[in-house]
């Protein structure tokens, strides 16, 4: 087969470490499909929902949705909205912050090699 569809109402749900008030599921890679070079997920941050100061253990994209998110790294902020996109390597170290008070959703693209 070589389409793979997951619905929405059957991603699967995770919890990252070090994220707190963030709603993940996978939307490709892990249990979902058999994805061999990244993963998809699609995050939601509830206001003042952050994930915690680590290094990125992959090259890793992320693509806001919707709302606003803080992206900090290296001691540079950057508020990205809607469409913004970043792109991190490996052993970077970032955190992810909604500073405002309405929720926030992006997609993260992870390489799994």
């Amino acid at each position: 087969m070589t389409m793979r569809v997951t619905k929405i109402g059957n991603a699967e749900p995770f919890s990252p470490v070090g994220h707190v008030g963030v709603g993940p599921v996978r939307l490709q890679g892990g249990q979902a499909t058999p994805t061999t070079d990244f993963t998809v997920a699609l995050s939601h941050y509830l206001p003042g929902g952050i994930a915690e100061l680590a290094p990125q253990t992959a090259e890793t994209v992320y693509v806001v949705l919707s709302g606003e998110l803080v992206m900090a790294s290296d001691g540079v902020e950057e508020v990205l909205a809607a469409f913004d996109s970043v792109h991190f390597t490996v052993g970077t170290t970032r955190t992810v912050e909604n500073r405002t008070h309405l929720p926030a959703s992006m997609i993260v693209i992870r390489a799994t090699s």
